[in-house]
């Protein structure tokens, strides 16, 4: 993966582990990038010839996201974030009042937030454990709402269980586009809100909602604006999109748009498959050299998120920092967290693994 590691700058000088925040910059996408706005401060932004384009590359966008996702460029909105896709789709699905949601013990502010306003709304939210949330399910249960992959311990959730429980499922994809393979076909979920910004190095601002076909019809636009309209040319008495663009909340920038694209032929060119499997393989390494050094490593599945106890949590991340490592501590837990990517090399595992037990 030389050629990958290449084009992060970022890696010349850390060893980057932490793309379950933000991933690393392709130094290809911020080209992209400059070159969008340096044509938008020469020629201008307002032409029509600009805007449809910017739609165009948009569409494109979305359909790359689709092939990510296993799914159609029609079941794919975008969106700013994942937080922004979790509270369109629960914003568009027809709850009530007394309506159950079911969530797990190990979820990520974005989605406990948009469940707090629920609940606030009227919604009844219920957590239990993470690997028992098919088990929980019970019959006022109207939406399961959880990871993915958890973004505490690596966890990978029973898809398959929720699936098969009656209720509608919407999974938080942060920790799985682009990280790990995803096919929502064989997830069987609902909804899958994932980010741009992390395990696929584009910008902040762009996130991607996948919504099964059969489920769109009927759903309300969370975010109504001429996005969602199939004509904004009679923005009154037009008809929302037919397709998954209703829940769009987002029209990204030209700039960005064009990073996110940039940012997706840099991972594409060594085959992304390849660069995941890589790097769950590498996370599975990571996991037996701290524990053959008798670091508890929390409970996992096959990901790229490697969780592990140290005994003095801000100690333990100074330290890291210092031997130039990028890790993250997970507040109220006893963890630092190591997001291992296909640009890792096994050096910087042994480097890491070496500082965390010195």
């Amino acid at each position: 993966m030389h050629d990958l590691r290449a084009q992060f700058p970022v890696l010349e000088r850390v060893a980057y582990l932490n793309a379950g925040t933000n991933g690393p910059v392709p130094r290809r996408a911020i080209e992209a990038a400059e070159a969008s706005l340096r044509r938008q401060l020469e020629a201008g932004r307002s032409s029509k010839d600009f805007f449809e384009e910017m739609t165009g590359r948009g569409d494109e966008l979305r359909g790359r996201a689709a092939g990510l996702l296993g799914a159609q460029q029609a079941e794919v909105a975008l969106t700013g974030s994942t937080t922004d896709g979790v509270n369109a789709a629960l914003n568009a699905l027809d709850l009530e009042p007394g309506d159950e949601l079911l969530t797990s013990d190990e979820e990520h502010p974005g989605v406990l937030a948009p469940l707090a306003a629920a609940r606030a709304r009227g919604m009844r939210v219920r957590q239990a454990p993470f690997a028992d949330l098919a088990d929980a399910v019970g019959p006022d249960t109207r939406v399961v709402v959880c990871s993915h992959v958890s973004w505490i311990t690596g966890k990978v959730v029973d898809a398959a269980a929720l699936a098969a429980s009656g209720a509608l499922v919407l999974l938080d994809g942060a920790q799985g586009l682009g990280a790990v393979p995803v096919d929502v076909k064989a997830l069987g979920c609902d909804f899958y809100a994932a980010s741009g910004q992390k395990w696929l190095c584009g910008p902040n601002g762009i996130g991607y909602l996948y919504a099964r076909a059969d489920r769109i019809e009927g759903l309300r636009a969370p975010w109504p604006g001429w996005q969602v309209l199939e004509d904004p040319h009679d923005p009154l008495d037009s008809p929302l999109h037919p397709d998954a663009r209703r829940l769009g909340t987002s029209f990204p920038a030209h700039h960005q748009v064009e990073w996110a694209h940039a940012a997706l032929d840099v991972l594409e060119e060594p085959g992304i498959e390849r660069v995941q499997a890589l790097a769950i393989e590498l996370a599975a390494g990571l996991v037996e050299r701290l524990e053959g050094r008798g670091v508890e490593v929390a409970p996992r599945g096959r990901s790229t998120l490697v969780s592990f106890v140290v005994d003095d949590q801000a100690a333990a991340l100074e330290r890291v920092q210092a031997a130039g490592l990028v890790v993250r501590d997970l507040p109220g837990t006893s963890y630092l967290r190591a997001s291992v990517g296909g640009w890792t090399t096994d050096e910087e595992l042994a480097r890491l693994t070496e500082t965390v037990t010195a």
